[in-house]
This record gives structure tokens, C-alpha cells and sequence, in this order.
């Protein structure tokens, strides 16, 4: 039983390390992703990131339209499974 009350034990205490650090690595990134710089941004830029896509639709819609059909088609099967 000593063993298994070591394993347990090990296991117990790198379970807890492991979810400290993932904890200390959620932190880390809500810095990059959920910031409000990022949201400001977007809310001030908004005319511009729209057109900037109108012309990239655009593009792919000559280049590449079997792109694009998988674009669309993705996009119907997501709407699809909501």
C-alpha cells in the first residue's frame, strides 16, 4: 500500500502543479486576446476591416472560385448544425 499511497500522492501534486500553470497560462493570454485595445480597434476601424473584406471576396471570387464555394459551403454546414 505504500506505493500506491506515493503514486497517488505524485499524482495528486502534479495534478495541482498542472492546473496552476494552466491557470497562469489563461492569464497570460486573455493579455493578447481579450483586451480592449482589440475591441477599440475594431469599433474604430470598422468601415475599413469591411472593405478590406469586400475586396478579398472579391479577389477570391476571380482566382479561386472553388475556394470560395468551400467557404460558403462551410459556412451554411456550421449555420446548419447550430
Amino acid at each position: 500500500m505504500n506505493i500506491t499511497n506515493i503514486n497517488v500522492s505524485e499524482l495528486i501534486a502534479e495534478n495541482e502543479r498542472l492546473k496552476k500553470e494552466n491557470e497562469e497560462l489563461k492569464e497570460h493570454l486573455k493579455k493578447y486576446t481579450y483586451s480592449n485595445s482589440h475591441k477599440k480597434y475594431y469599433e474604430t476601424n470598422k468601415e475599413k476591416i469591411i472593405e478590406n473584406r469586400a475586396k478579398y471576396l472579391q479577389k477570391l471570387k476571380e482566382e479561386n472560385p472553388e475556394k470560395l464555394k468551400e467557404y460558403r459551403r462551410r459556412s451554411y454546414e456550421k449555420v446548419k448544425n447550430r
